[in-house]
């Protein structure tokens, strides 16, 4: 791993106030990952054969997997280009984006099946008595102790580290406030399903077991909608892949004020956290300085820390179609 000082992602230092962000970051997916223990701890231990509960501790479970993913994704980003990564380790930011996705959909998939065969098979889960310091107590009061205890949390910790995941263009660290995020539905629905159970609806269970799982399919299905966008080069888009990066359009503008410039043709790929900048340029009277080029590439580097890797290179046409702005007059 990188010796340097600061913080980089690959080649690129990032400036003092993204490092403290990405500090806060790390902070925030240990504290995550910590508190996340003892919430699976503590479900365990009075989730009994309800299929809610089981719902929600395999979502907990699930929970771990994004901070994990950021917190080693980071590490490995953070490496220096070397000559068998010549472009960097950034990727590794979306391949901890897929693992932590199929995690999802899979176990989604799972959990929606188990949910509904419950449902058709009209099975009525049990909820008993527990011995508390020397005093029986209907499990279920611990049970929606423990959802309640787990629901807080989340929703906390997703709240202050999504502005962090749009700072740092981290797709899987805005995966995991989205999750966290929406842990309030999970808690909600077990304790409606519990509170069924004690009012006599067998299938109430089996019905909040269902609405957590469905919950999780949807989040793993657009995260891996997300994922798999970023690893076949799209063009970059935000960090909630709700729309085109903002940056792409500011390189658009840039290109188009520079009057030496007739025509141009510009790519932008999202790496993980930064971008790589691809720029051909149709120079008018086919002829351009290279100090010229080399301010192009100045400005747009200048322009944001995310664009990382950019290139710049004259060409005497661009081909019909290729081109990403209207031929000057």
């Amino acid at each position: 791993m990188s010796s340097r000082h600061g913080s980089y992602f690959g080649a690129t230092e990032l400036p003092e106030d993204m490092q403290d962000v990405l500090r806060k970051a790390r902070r925030l997916e240990v504290v995550s990952i910590i508190y996340m223990a003892t919430v699976i701890a503590v479900i365990y231990l009075v989730m009994g054969s309800s299929q809610a509960m089981r719902a929600a501790w395999v979502e907990d479970l699930l929970s771990l997997v994004p901070p994990i993913s950021f917190l080693v994704a980071v590490r490995v980003a953070a490496s220096k280009p070397d000559r068998q990564h010549p472009y960097g380790r950034h990727r590794a930011v979306a391949v901890g984006h897929l693992v932590a996705s199929v995690a999802l959909a899979a176990m989604g998939l799972l959990l929606t099946y188990e949910s509904l065969s419950g449902l058709l098979m009209r099975e009525h889960p049990p909820i008993g008595t527990m011995q508390v310091f020397g005093h029986t107590v209907w499990a279920g009061w611990l049970m929606i102790a423990a959802l309640i205890y787990g629901g807080i949390g989340p929703v906390i910790l997703g709240r202050l580290k999504k502005p962090l995941a749009e700072q740092l263009h981290d797709k899987v660290l805005h995966a995991d406030a989205d999750m966290n995020k929406a842990d309030w539905m999970t808690a909600g629905a077990g304790i409606l399903g519990i509170l069924g159970i004690g009012m006599g609806l067998w299938w109430a269970d089996a019905a909040a077991a269902l609405v957590i799982s469905l919950s999780i399919l949807k989040d793993g299905w657009s995260n891996l909608r997300a994922a798999v966008g970023g690893l076949t080069d799209t063009t970059a888009r935000t960090v909630d892949d709700k729309a085109e990066h903002p940056l792409v359009g500011r390189i658009e503008d840039y290109l188009e004020s520079q009057p030496w410039i007739a025509e141009h043709r510009s790519r932008v790929r999202d790496m993980g956290h930064v971008f790589q900048v691809e720029v051909r340029v149709v120079p008018r009277g086919g002829e351009v300085e290279l100090a010229r080029l080399h301010q192009v590439t100045e400005d747009l580097r200048a322009m944001d820390w995310k664009l990382d890797d950019v290139t710049v290179s004259p060409a005497l046409r661009i081909d019909e179609g290729e081109t990403t702005s209207p031929p000057a007059d």
